[in-house]
């Protein structure tokens, strides 16, 4: 059984949990999977990805997961109580192989009641597709080149560069993950911030970090009361749940020049910082130094959180130039749990519809962009002043 606790997910699946059960409970949505490698056989495992999900279904949070929940100052006691009666539906996933050798998986349903399956399905993908594939995998090589990793992160004038694992979706295995966290967290000492991980950050006892992803601000194109006003409306819901906590605003739904746009002197004041998560990240981070001070906000009180594909190297380099400028965290995720020599998958889950109706993001890497209506995507490009890629 590849995931064993329904913990064994992402944190801000949780944060974005909890909004939708005290604001959106009836909303319903359609995610869809792909992967991007091209060539990668997934139909031939389906049955076994299947029987995975099946036991994914049978978790129930346990007494001590619930606790640890609770214990969290953003995380609300009717939560934790619904938390308690909560399992996955297997009605609400469907696995099905295709003639291209290519795997469909939808989930589709009360998006209350399908949100904590993306992370989890994700990982079992993985997973089965590298016990297949790498019988015996090249822990050794695993080994040096986080080593390697480590040495660097340990150089000369980094003592201040933090990181931090978001590498459940895409990791090698469960195991080798839990392997990679505790040589990370014995060895960099403060120097590893913490993991997006709650099961590992519960087990480990390191800092849990997550706020919100991209489905939430697109989930907002059908529940908010107009089209263009959505990102805002998602900034303002976040604020009314968290009053001020868990402050860090995604910034690449519609791409960096929307987001400025509506990321007025109030959000600025209001947010601890953003996340970057597509794009050129120098280019991102000089804007967004540039907007607060346009907006009479000292970038030094700012976080900016980089998780765009980082490897060690590029995180060093973005530290560098950005160091004493504003406040700077970074995530790592497939570079960190999924470096053993072979290539990792490029596979996600995105929300492609909510309440019927197509929704999407624009980000500012093309190639990011998900959606299933092209007419759709044309429409919030002209909305968002969005010039055609």
């Amino acid at each position: 059984m590849i995931i064993t606790s329904l913990l064994d997910t992402d944190l801000y699946k949780f944060t974005m949990m909890q909004v939708v059960l005290h604001q959106f409970p009836g909303a319903q949505v359609e995610y869809r999977f792909k992967c991007r490698n091209p060539g990668v056989n997934l139909a031939r495992y389906a049955n076994e990805i299947r029987d995975e999900i099946r036991s994914l279904c049978s978790l129930q949070f346990q007494d001590a997961e619930l606790a640890y929940l609770r214990s969290m100052r953003f995380i609300k006691s009717d939560f934790v109580d619904f938390l308690g009666l909560f399992r996955l539906n297997e009605k609400y996933i469907t696995i099905t192989p295709l003639p291209s050798d290519e795997i469909d998986i939808t989930i589709r349903g009360p998006w209350l009641h399908t949100i904590l399956f993306e992370i989890p399905v994700l990982a079992i993908v993985n997973e089965v597709y590298f016990r297949n594939t790498q019988p015996v995998p090249d822990f050794p090589e695993g080994r040096r080149r986080l080593d390697v990793k480590i040495g660097q992160l340990q150089g000369e004038g980094l003592s201040n560069l933090k990181i931090a694992d978001y590498g459940t979706r895409r990791r090698f295995s469960r195991a080798w993950h839990e392997e990679v966290l505790r040589v990370l967290n014995s060895r960099l000492g403060p120097q590893f911030a913490g993991t997006s991980n709650v099961l590992a950050a519960m087990r480990l006892g390191i800092t849990p970090l997550g706020t919100m992803a991209h489905e939430y601000l697109q989930a907002c194109q059908a529940l908010g009361p107009r089209l263009r006003d959505s990102q805002v409306f998602g900034f303002e819901s976040w604020a009314k749940e968290y009053r001020g906590d868990l402050g860090i605003a995604l910034s690449d739904v519609y791409g960096i020049n929307a987001f400025l746009r509506d990321f007025d002197m109030y959000f600025c004041k209001l947010f601890d910082g953003a996340r970057h998560d597509s794009g050129d990240p120098f280019a991102w981070g000089e804007r967004l130094i540039e907007h607060y001070r346009h907006n009479r906000v000292d970038p030094c009180t700012k976080t900016l959180i980089f998780s765009d594909g980082l490897t060690i190297p590029r995180t060093i380099e973005l530290y560098q130039q950005f160091r004493g400028r504003c406040l700077l965290a970074f995530g790592i995720g497939t570079n960190l749990t999924n470096d053993l020599g072979c290539e990792p998958l490029q596979i996600v889950i995105k929300m492609t519809r909510c309440n019927g109706q197509p929704v999407a993001k624009l980000s500012d890497s093309p190639n990011k962009n998900m959606c299933d209506d092209e007419k759709y995507l044309a429409y919030l490009r002209q909305v968002f002043e969005i010039a055609p890629p």
